[in-house]
């Protein structure tokens, strides 16, 4: 099948899906972008606005600045929400668009936010406790996940992904370790009214979600996918499908990250499947409540343009996908490098990878991959995705084509040059102690973080109750949350790898871990 004809499916006027209906490429209603469009017939007309912005839509007087910096264009287009002919009414400009997002997507509601990925997890939590109070969580899920369970008062139980100690990265959880979280959640009286897992994970393994959603269903909880690094799904035949079409309920989607909207805009689309008529009342309340009364008309007009780039532009995200292969390719050709998800097969949660993104194998280089990617960043002006002290990973924005021959000649010399040889000769080669498991949760996090706390040493705070959130780097993953218990092997392993050279830990309060905030006991 060719780029130009890979097959989508598209609401019925039910919400059903059904295939072969929808195909990106095609000319019809996903040529038009309707709410940028919009946008730009209210600039044409040159209004006099004496309302918000302050700017008016003009670089005249104190805003001369702004626009040599920006250009006017950018002043004109920045208009107020709740404007006639834009985004009033039921048939306005961005409810079309929305529409056409939902439909390119294969939801059955998309929502348009201007406050990130981060805002979207924010309110799939608050929506979800309207199921029930219990939610059983991938552990390495996002910090604004934790926040929105903090927000909403929700009692969370965990399933660990499985976790490549090689190369310090999490990756997924399968359906089998679900369905044994979520059994044992049910045998504590905790059963779950929500399950959360993420796919595709920061380097690009992707999770069956198929699979996930039929377990979580089975279970009597729908299926919210952190599908942040992975909004380009679905756009091309060689791309992992849109988790929405594989029977998630709720996906949250960073469509900055790879899709080519502005950054900090992002959807959030509802399935079709059997928890969306409760769902949906909750979610559009959640987010009238966590969303701006001056949401961002260019980030809007920005996701109403992503989604037609990614409906028509199957060709050149084909190319993309073709450069990120030959990049792969020269990659396995040298002795130096590998690629880090040739090795996804050995680990039973992974069913496929981002080809757009490019984890690349730097531990026989005698560098770290944070060395590396510093030294690409200052020398060469080549910025990496992240690193870690074994890999770097490349990211290809869906339809964007860089020069990643280049890039490899880059590479290869920076592991060439006498900075290279005089860093090795310095290199730290000991390793991270096992993920210890996490220790009980005596108090919900809610409670422990609103309550009283205080400083101690961490010898002091071994068998207290943590009033913050750390996680090691590597794996990212969070060892502690408010209303765990702190246990003496989390204690020893966020030291050392604080220690190390190449590992921090979010949320500590100072760098070498020497105090934790705990919840009073008096």
């Amino acid at each position: 099948m060719h780029a130009s004809e890979s097959v989508l499916v598209a609401p019925s006027p039910t919400g059903a899906s059904e295939p072969g209906t929808l195909r990106v490429g095609d000319t019809g209603r996903h040529a038009a972008t309707p709410y940028a469009d919009a946008l730009e017939r209210h600039a044409s007309r040159s209004p006099i606005q004496l309302m918000v912005p302050g700017h008016s839509g003009n670089g005249s007087g104190i805003s001369g600045r702004l626009a040599d910096y920006f250009g006017e264009r950018v002043l004109q287009l920045d208009v107020p929400m709740l404007l006639d002919d834009i985004d009033l009414g039921e048939n306005s400009p961005l409810s079309q668009a929305l529409e056409l997002a939902a439909e390119a997507w294969g939801a059955r509601r998309t929502w348009f936010l201007a406050g990130g990925a981060s805002q979207a997890n924010r309110i799939a939590a608050l929506a979800v406790r309207g199921l029930g109070a219990n939610v059983l969580s991938q552990r390495s899920a996002h910090s604004s996940f934790s926040d929105g369970v903090l927000t909403a008062g929700l009692t969370p139980s965990f399933v660990l992904p499985s976790v490549d100690a090689r190369y310090g990265i999490a990756h997924g959880v399968s359906p089998s370790a679900l369905d044994d979280a979520l059994t044992a959640a049910a045998d504590r009286g905790q059963p779950a009214s929500a399950v959360y897992i993420v796919s595709p994970s920061y380097f690009g393994s992707v999770a069956d979600v198929a699979g996930l959603a039929e377990v979580a269903h089975a279970h009597g909880a729908p299926l919210i996918v952190d599908g942040a690094w992975g909004p380009h799904f679905g756009f091309h035949p060689d791309l992992p499908e849109s988790p929405t079409r594989l029977g998630a309920d709720l996906v949250v989607s960073s469509t900055h990250k790879l899709a080519g909207s502005l950054t900090q805009s992002a959807m959030l689309h509802l399935g079709d499947g059997p928890f969306a008529d409760r769902l949906e009342p909750l979610i559009e309340r959640a987010v009238s409540t966590t969303s701006s009364t001056s949401s961002s008309a260019l980030l809007t007009a920005s996701l109403d343009i992503a989604r037609h780039a990614l409906m028509t532009g199957a060709d050149a995200i084909g190319r993309s996908i073709a450069g990120a292969d030959a990049f792969r390719a020269a990659l396995r050709e040298d002795p130096r490098f590998s690629v880090v998800s040739d090795g996804f097969g050995a680990f039973d949660d992974i069913v496929g990878a981002d080809p757009l993104r490019v984890p690349i194998d730097v531990s026989a280089t005698g560098v770290s991959g944070h060395w590396l990617r510093q030294h690409l960043l200052e020398v060469e002006g080549i910025y990496f995705e992240i690193s870690t002290a074994t890999a770097l990973v490349a990211l290809i924005g869906a339809g964007k084509t860089p020069d990643l021959a280049h890039v490899h000649r880059v590479l290869s010399a920076a592991v060439d040059s006498e900075e290279a040889h005089a860093e090795r000769a310095q290199a730290d080669a000991a390793g991270f102690p096992p993920l210890p498991p996490s220790g009980a949760l005596r108090m919900l996090p809610r409670d422990a973080y609103f309550a009283a706390t205080e400083l101690v040493p961490a010898a002091q705070a071994v068998g207290r109750i943590s009033a913050d959130t750390l996680a090691a780097y590597p794996p990212g993953i969070p060892n502690v949350i408010p209303g765990e218990e702190i246990t003496e092997q989390t204690v020893a392993f966020l030291q050392a790898v604080a220690a190390s050279p190449s590992g921090y830990v979010r949320g500590a309060v100072d760098p070498d871990v020497a105090r934790f905030r705990v919840t009073r006991e008096d």
